[in-house]
């Protein structure tokens, strides 16, 4: 039953805290402080008057009952002086006291719901602002693309901070543990805006609230005309579902846009760490512009730069990878290497894409000129 009641109380506790402003709790501090030090002046004083202690002496007996260790080593003697002691220090001051601590408790717990709960004034600069969630499987896409922050080197230590409505219960263990903080509201709304420090962030990501609805654009639109009046587009990276709806954002001066592709949160990281780099890695994602090709070309030993060489001269595409005879994927190999290869990985164009015969005419041509000039 004990158990029962202080689980009560505190819970009615922590309600009254977090219903106070900060301004009216520690209003309240000042006004309890500013009270409890006038009666240890008086008690000083008393003691100086009826005991005829020094300032000091008479500081220090204040102090030892206010605190209610009693050394001993003085005290009050005369009538005066005990009733002084009595009425100022047992009835007044250690209450004052009492409240004191109560008011700072209130504070701590209020300071701590409102962190959990994301209504906290963070106060940050410098930071990575992450704008709306995913709507589904918000915790695991934040957990990898955070971590794919953090494991770059030049935001390894950069505060990130979460700006959504969908944790009011507080932050997942998961995310608190990589460094994130949250605040709870909406960047349609100026006030949450400026609570989440959108004016001194360093890097601003509009996530599609939905990527599979061209709806989710009309939200995104009016978070990055915030921006945009705000003179934040530089720093914006803004998702967008339709491929229609990205001239009016482009007009937002935002700095990248991008197609929610959940699967590879990577590609917000690559567009904060090396702009432009997020273009060619979306189109790799579709088969609208380039896209690569798995060519079968036998090789055997010829130099990765030569055979590099012989694709882009032709205008057939870029090689970025070749297949090993026992089917391993070697990417981005030493342009000095010499391979052995089953097939070769072509970016190529679209609206051009080679022949599997244009490869191999290509190839033979470059290494039957380059036999012709050592010949010759």
């Amino acid at each position: 039953m004990n158990k029962f009641t202080r689980f009560v109380r505190q819970r009615k506790r922590v309600r009254q805290a977090v219903y106070q402003t900060d301004r009216n709790i520690m209003r309240s501090l000042v006004r309890t402080m500013l009270t409890l030090f006038g009666f240890v002046l008086l008690h000083s004083a008393a003691m100086v008057v009826f005991e005829g202690m020094s300032p000091w002496e008479g500081f220090w007996l204040t102090m030892a009952t206010l605190s209610t260790v009693g050394y001993g080593d003085v005290s009050a003697s005369s009538v005066a002086g005990q009733a002084s002691t009595i009425f100022l220090m047992f009835l007044c001051g250690i209450t004052l006291m009492t409240l004191l601590i109560s008011d700072y408790v209130d504070y701590r717990i209020a300071r701590r719901e409102r962190i959990r709960s994301g209504h906290w004034d963070w106060n940050m600069a410098d930071h990575i602002l992450i704008i709306n969630a995913p709507k589904y499987n918000r915790e695991s896409y934040f957990h990898r693309m955070i971590s794919q922050i953090r494991e770059s080197g030049e935001f390894n230590d950069t505060p990130i901070m979460l700006l959504n409505e969908d944790f009011t219960d507080g932050l997942p263990d998961s995310l608190r543990q990589l460094g994130v903080v949250h605040v709870t509201g909406l960047a349609s709304r100026p006030e949450d805006l400026d609570r989440a420090g959108a004016k001194r962030a360093a890097h601003i990501v509009v996530l599609a609230r939905d990527e599979y609805s061209s709806e989710s654009d009309s939200y995104t639109f009016d978070v990055s005309h915030r921006l945009f009046e705000l003179h934040l587009g530089h720093k914006a990276i803004v998702e967008c579902v339709d491929d229609l709806n990205r001239p009016r954002l482009k007009a937002l001066d935002i700095r990248a846009l991008l197609r929610p592709i959940r699967s590879y949160p990577e590609i917000i990281v690559r567009a904060m760490v090396a702009p432009g780099s997020e273009l060619l890695i979306e189109d790799m994602f579709t088969h609208a512009n380039d896209h690569t090709v798995r060519y079968p070309v036998w090789l055997e030993g010829e130099r990765w730069a030569d055979v590099v060489t012989a694709i882009v001269q032709a205008s057939l595409g870029t090689p970025l990878a070749y297949v090993t005879k026992d089917g391993h994927v070697e990417t981005h190999p030493d342009g000095e290497s010499h391979i052995h290869a089953q097939s070769l990985l072509i970016l190529v164009h679209t609206e051009r894409t080679p022949t599997t015969k244009e490869v191999h005419r290509a190839i033979e041509h470059h290494f039957n000129t380059r036999l012709k000039d050592v010949e010759n």
